[in-house]
């Protein structure tokens, strides 16, 4: 690579760092919250790759000058160079179909296989695959439909701190520090200062894998116009997402399942016993949350970042009016009353919907709602979810013909890794009891 397309890459991968840069201030700005310490070092991260690419584009471009000054005469009758970009081979509105050509190429498809590595190599840098010599690395577009757009239930696992699966491990651990330091004043002169050894131990997590198939005929992969992709993947990354995200809120830690956040142990648990549950007055729910919050203060030394609720039950709580008649949450920040106990953004099934104490408010219809002796309970989660580390790898997808070849049938199978572990489990609070039945409205 000759030095001027070397300066036209670093421009792309400078423009990607600002474009993740900015992606991650965006989310930060859309959801009113301050930036997590994961955010953070990611931000950093970026930006320190922006100064190093801002660094050697200018050196780069400087000896593109000297060379052209030094040389007038060779520049004049050189050929002009011109950066091509060609298209990706697989593309949402794209002629190949990248399952497609994983089934071809198993059958003998030279040109399939031609653009399965062709692929790869576009996507070298962005991702690695696993698996198999039969599984290639997917197109990008897939992968963020995968990962990105599988939105329908991945709404606390999306709120985790998560970073890429590393390769090749079987379980994941994390260092962590139970008995630290000590400091104190000297007692006088020359005197020994304070030593305490550390004491470490580790939080650690199975490495789970989330796979599922989809069986379709050959008659579908070879007669249907366009790609068949989006429907195969639209409806693998929409379980997948609902998948992953009860693993992370009600996974067993058992059997191959990951330890969610629900039955996770050493958390701070409150119960709120009330026959007439309401959501503001003595004993009452508002209060709870702020006990909540103020408990995890107390065993953290931080503040929770996160409110995630039932759908239904972030209604109950905008149903609620005062003794005259003024609702409890306000529609919007810029048209409510001044006494609102919080502020409703957005009317969703599920997501970001308001705040509540200063925290954000996220509703996950995944969380249950048949908890308790009565079975029609659900939970309530006030958490600094920048503690909860997700690990996810990028999806594998295959193809194959057998057993089904004799009813003219393809399967295909998608799978990814993840992990997860609460580096502080009492960061994690969980308000359960008598106070969450079934609401009434």
């Amino acid at each position: 690579m000759d030095k001027r397309n070397m300066v036209i890459d670093l421009r792309v991968k400078r423009e990607a760092a600002q474009a993740e840069a900015e992606r991650i201030l965006s989310v930060s700005d859309k959801f009113n919250r301050s930036l997590s310490t994961g955010d953070k070092e990611r931000l950093d991260r970026q930006r320190a790759d922006i100064t190093a690419f801002n660094e050697r584009i200018a050196e780069l471009e400087g000896q593109i000058a000297a060379d052209e000054a030094a040389a007038p005469m060779a520049r004049k009758y050189a050929p002009k160079i011109t950066s091509v970009r060609e298209p990706g081979t697989y593309r949402r509105d794209g002629e190949f179909s990248y399952f497609r050509d994983l089934h071809s190429a198993r059958n003998g498809d030279s040109r399939a296989m031609e653009r399965l590595h062709r692929n790869s190599e576009e996507q070298r840098g962005v991702t690695t695959a696993n698996g198999s010599g039969s599984a290639f690395v997917p197109p990008a577009y897939l992968t963020d439909e995968w990962i990105a757009l599988a939105r329908p239930g991945r709404i606390t696992a999306d709120r985790c701190f998560t970073q890429d699966l590393p390769p090749g491990v079987g379980q994941l651990s994390v260092p962590k520090i139970t008995t630290g330091s000590s400091v104190a004043a000297q007692a006088s002169e020359l005197t020994a200062l304070s030593q305490t050894d550390m004491v470490t131990t580790s939080v650690t997590s199975p490495v789970a894998t989330l796979g599922g198939t989809q069986l379709i005929s050959r008659q579908m992969l070879d007669q249907t116009t366009g790609n068949v992709d989006q429907v195969v993947m639209a409806d693998l990354a929409q379980e997948y997402g609902r998948a992953l995200n009860n693993q992370v809120l009600n996974g067993s830690g058992s059997s191959g399942q990951l330890t969610g956040l629900l039955t996770l142990s050493g958390t701070t648990s409150v119960t709120w016993t009330q026959a007439s549950p309401a959501v503001a007055g003595s004993g009452q729910l508002w209060g709870t949350i702020a006990s909540t919050i103020s408990q995890i203060h107390a065993a953290r030394y931080a503040s929770p970042d996160s409110i995630i609720m039932h759908p239904r039950r972030w209604a109950w709580i905008e149903a609620a009016i005062d003794t005259t008649n003024r609702p409890l949450i306000a529609p919007s920040a810029l048209n409510g009353p001044n006494n609102s106990l919080g502020v409703a953004s957005a009317v969703a099934a599920e997501g970001h919907v308001g705040t509540l104490q200063g925290l954000p408010v996220f509703t996950d219809p995944l969380i249950p709602t048949n908890l308790g002796a009565g079975t029609n309970q659900d939970v309530i989660l006030v958490a600094r979810m920048a503690d909860v580390m997700r690990w996810e790898s990028v999806p594998v997808f295959e193809a194959f013909d057998q057993p089904f070849a004799g009813s003219m049938g393809v399967l295909f199978r998608a799978y990814a890794y993840g992990g997860l572990a609460a580096r502080y489990a009492p960061s994690v609070g969980k308000i359960a009891g008598t106070g969450l039945v079934t609401p009434t409205f």
